[in-house]
Order: C-alpha cells, then structure tokens, then sequence
C-alpha cells in the first residue's frame, strides 16, 4: 500500500493532548513534558513541539538526541525549527522533538546517569530505570498520535556513518520511508529488542533511522542530507512544499560486515566512509608508537564503506570499517 493511502491512527478533528496541553487542527506550540530531576533538584524536560494545519492528514515525527551525545540529529531538528516551514503545513501534523535524553546531553554521554541505554529500553516504563522512564514518557504520551516517524542518530564514539538510512523489510512501509528520504545509503537493518524502531513497529508506525557523522562532532553534510530527507519525506506526504534539486542514486545494502584490526597500535586510514572497496585493497595503516612495526590493514570485503573508525589509536580487535558487502544500485 502506497504511504499516501495508509490510514491515519486518530480523528484529525480532536485534539493532540500532551501533558494536559491541547492542540486542536491549525493550532501550534510547545509542551515540556517532566523527565525527572537532576540531583541538584533542577527539573528535567523533554521539549515537544507541536504543528498541526487544518486539512486532515499524517501526524509524523522527527526526533533527535536519543542519544545524548549525538548532536547532529538535534541540529537538524533545530534548524527545521528555525527555518519556520511548519507553521504553513499543507495537511497533517508534525511534532518535533530536538532532544529526547537530557541527561545523556548535559553529560555528553550516549547513555542516561546509570549506564543504561534509551534505545534498548522501550516501551519503556514510569517506576523503572532512568532510560526505562524516558523510553516510557515517549511511548505513553506522544506515540499514541504518531503515523510515521523518523528518528535521527550519529556513529557511535569515534566513529563517523556516511549518511543513511535504515529500514527493517523491503516488504514494509519503512522502505518506502526510506527510498523517498533519497540518503545516498538506504540499509536494511533488522529490529533490535527494545529499541524505538521495535516499539514502533509493534504500534504500526512505520519508522526509519537516519544514520549520520559520529558522536560529538557537528558535521554540516550529515545535517544537509538529514534536513533535504525529512523535507523530500512532508513533500511527498503533501505536507509540505519542497523542489528537490539533486536526487541521490542510493544504494541498497541487505547485509553488511565489520573489519576489525588485527593488532593495536596508532590507526592510519586511507580509506573512509562513502568509498567502494576491492577484497584485498588496502585501507590503512597500523604501527606501534615507536615506528618498528607497521600493519597493513587490507580489505576482508568489496563492497561500500558506510561507515569508519576515526580513532587514532585503535586496540586489537576494535572495529575499523563498517562495510555494506550485499548491495545493489538504485535511483529513485
């Protein structure tokens, strides 16, 4: 079924209630939604906009900062918000949320105080951990509303994601999702337990994961790509106005594989995320500080880099290049 044809989950006539706040069709604003509290006793909250025009359709939404480190997702929300597009929304309703982990954020930490991941702890619930809570406020007080979401991530610590986007089955609406985002990667990734695209799927919200730059870093590319998705997305839902002016031919990968270096050392690369590779090129370079030894690292796969460690000096085993080896070229 076409996404423009897929049924919408509430009536557009009533309101969008969030933490008591009412939104009725043609009515904007901004809700905080509590979290918690620091141990200083300053209260926490998790910023929600909300956007609703006065023709009936879609309620989609854009969300970054799941992980609190991961700074490039909340800059492309952040600058959609500046830009003031979604005040004229054609149809539908977008809610925004720049910034879902306060805590991770405040700490520069992916994670929540005590360790534990939002993004392995949906649906989450309100008496239990700090990310179980986050997951939880999430699930209870704003899914209910959603028709499709898109969520916005980085690499990890030190490594940098060419931009992509992820789906879960060629045979669901998050493919379709995903083709029309037009990343230069388009990847099919399966659900991972407790994440927000499993409580997603479970809810039937189709949902994608825009992947993007690494942790820490602000890249203006993985903004660019991440903020021309999302708008080519409300374009082709008729939500909102957008001409794009290049198309990426994007790739499909259906399986990928980890190259890992073989001895520790300072890391050298040659060659980085975006790149096509050979079996048996070389992509870099391991040595030992003292310049007696030297490693060539070279390629396990053939297949396209979509994404590389960038850290300088690297252990045995750490993961060096995320390569997508099943692949196949399309254009939409």
């Amino acid at each position: 079924m076409a996404l423009l044809d897929l049924p919408f989950k509430n009536d557009f006539s009533k309101p969008i209630i969030i933490e008591r706040e009412s939104f009725l069709p043609g009515e904007v604003g901004e809700v905080k939604i509590p979290v918690g509290r620091m141990p200083s006793d300053t209260r926490l909250y998790v910023n929600t906009y909300v956007f609703r025009s006065t023709v009936p359709g879609p309620t989609v939404l854009i969300m970054g900062g799941v992980h609190g480190d991961e700074i490039n997702g909340i800059e492309i929300v952040s600058q959609l918000l500046q830009e003031e597009k979604f005040h004229t929304l054609k149809k539908g309703n977008v809610i925004l949320i720049p910034l879902l982990n306060v805590y991770g954020f405040n700490n520069f930490s992916r994670d929540v105080p005590d360790g534990k991941d939002v993004n392995r702890s949906f649906p989450g619930v309100n008496s239990g951990s700090l990310a179980a809570r986050v997951a939880g406020t999430l699930t209870k007080k704003v899914l209910p509303f959603i028709d499709f979401a898109i969520d916005l991530h980085t690499g990890g610590s030190s490594r940098y994601n060419y931009p992509q986007a992820r789906y879960h089955s060629k045979l669901s609406p998050a493919f379709e999702m995903a083709k029309i985002f037009n990343a230069p990667y388009l990847i099919n990734q399966p659900l991972i337990s407790k994440s927000f695209r499993k409580v997603a799927k479970d809810l039937n919200i189709p949902a994608i994961v825009y992947e993007a730059g690494e942790s820490v870093r602000l890249d203006g590319a993985s903004i660019e790509y991440g903020k021309r998705g999302i708008k080519r997305f409300l374009n082709h839902m008729e939500m909102l106005p957008f001409k794009d002016k290049k198309v990426v031919k994007s790739i499909i990968i259906n399986a990928t594989n980890w190259q890992r270096a073989s001895q520790s050392g300072i890391f050298i690369w040659s060659k980085s995320s975006g790149d096509f590779i050979n079996k048996g090129d070389e992509l870099g370079v391991i040595k030992d500080p003292y310049g007696s030894k030297l490693t060539m690292v070279l390629s396990k796969f053939s297949g396209f880099i979509i994404g590389h460690n960038n850290a300088s000096v690297v252990n045995h085993g750490d993961a060096l290049f995320h390569i997508g080896i099943d692949y196949a070229h399309e254009g939409f």
